[in-house]
């Protein structure tokens, strides 16, 4: 097999009773150590051109589709089985630019992670320069029977990362929900500034949930196929907990991104009570302005009327005015208008 592109970068490991034995092997003997059933192989293959998947599938005899597949960046997670290996495709979900918080609703990125499962070797690939695997090797190292359970032990450790991961970022999402309830209660910031980050949570949930919600479907048909091949059953305890655990995810994202829509609506509606409050306060006053000016315009006519050229039509006109005045406003007063 030829070499990867300098583009590609490149990382691998081989388990051999539960402890590590190799790391860097030589890329083209990973046919050959897949089909040795005394180790336990990963692969890790970071930004791969189309060339190096093509070579990789047609070393391994990966079917053209699955190699599309990898190499699609918008792929939905799935999980489809083949011939002589697995392929899933799911998202990690992580904070880019800083941590969510009430003032910045932060930016969520999703990982890209699509795995080849053959039964001793597990061949992953991502695009993401910033992703990091350390975390899902040292949850594959503190496991002592690695070897005994094979690839499946892999592909669970993958899964388990990525659907902790959605906790803690739902966890984050919980925290700042919370606070913007109670600041859309208080309004301590201005309603358009507001009104922006809630529209922006809203949109991260909904990117969320196009990678938590499908995880469920993900888990179930692995778990499925399992049984149609009538593997090892000590592993089912785990991937039933790891789907419950996907589950509650789910749930838990459906039930935040109510929840968003709920303060947004009711952002809505406080501000358009604000308005009416506000218009019924101008109206009001617009109907006590119009006394004066309605009683001034008529002692002013041109022409003789009752109390004309005379002192008590001063005092006529000033005293409806402020009779009819302070009868509107105690009148407008009562009824909240002021």
């Amino acid at each position: 097999m030829g070499a990867m592109s300098t583009d590609s970068v490149i990382r691998s490991i081989v388990w051999r009773d539960d402890k590590i034995a190799e790391t860097d092997i030589d890329f083209s003997t990973i046919s050959a150590r897949l089909a040795d059933p005394e180790q336990l192989l990963w692969v890790g293959l970071q930004q791969p051109t189309a060339d190096d998947l093509a070579r990789l599938g047609k070393e391994l005899d990966i079917d053209p589709a699955a190699i599309e597949d990898a190499l699609n960046h918008v792929e939905r997670p799935k999980a489809l089985r083949y011939a002589h290996y697995s392929f899933v495709t799911v998202y990690a979900a992580k904070w880019a630019g800083g941590e969510l918080s009430p003032a910045s609703p932060g930016e969520l990125t999703l990982t890209k992670l699509s795995a080849f499962t053959f039964p001793h070797g597990l061949v992953t690939v991502w695009y993401d320069p910033d992703f990091s695997f350390d975390e899902i090797i040292d949850r594959w190292s503190e496991d002592s029977y690695l070897s005994a359970h094979g690839s499946a032990m892999l592909v669970h450790g993958m899964l388990d990362y990525v659907v902790d991961g959605y906790f803690e970022i739902t966890q984050d999402f919980d925290d700042v929900i919370e606070d913007l309830e109670d600041e859309v209660l208080e309004q301590t910031a201005g309603s358009r500034d507001l009104q922006r980050r809630i529209y922006r949570l809203r949109a991260s949930l909904v990117h969320l949930r196009r990678a938590v919600v499908p995880m469920r479907e993900v888990v179930a048909s692995i778990m499925r196929h399992r049984r149609e091949v009538s593997a090892d059953a000590t592993l089912d305890p785990w991937f039933d907990d790891l789907y419950d655990h996907a589950l509650r995810a789910a749930d838990w994202a459906d039930s935040l991104r109510d929840l968003v829509t709920t303060i947004f609506e009711t952002n809505m509606s406080l501000q358009d009570t604000q308005l009416n409050v506000v218009m019924r306060q101008l109206a009001a006053w617009a109907a006590i302005i119009a006394v004066p000016t309605a009683i001034t315009g008529w002692f002013g006519q041109n022409v003789p009327y009752f109390g004309f050229n005379q002192p008590y039509g001063l005092w006529l006109s000033v005293s409806l005015i402020v009779v009819i005045s302070v009868t509107l406003f105690i009148s407008f007063k009562r009824r909240d208008w002021l």
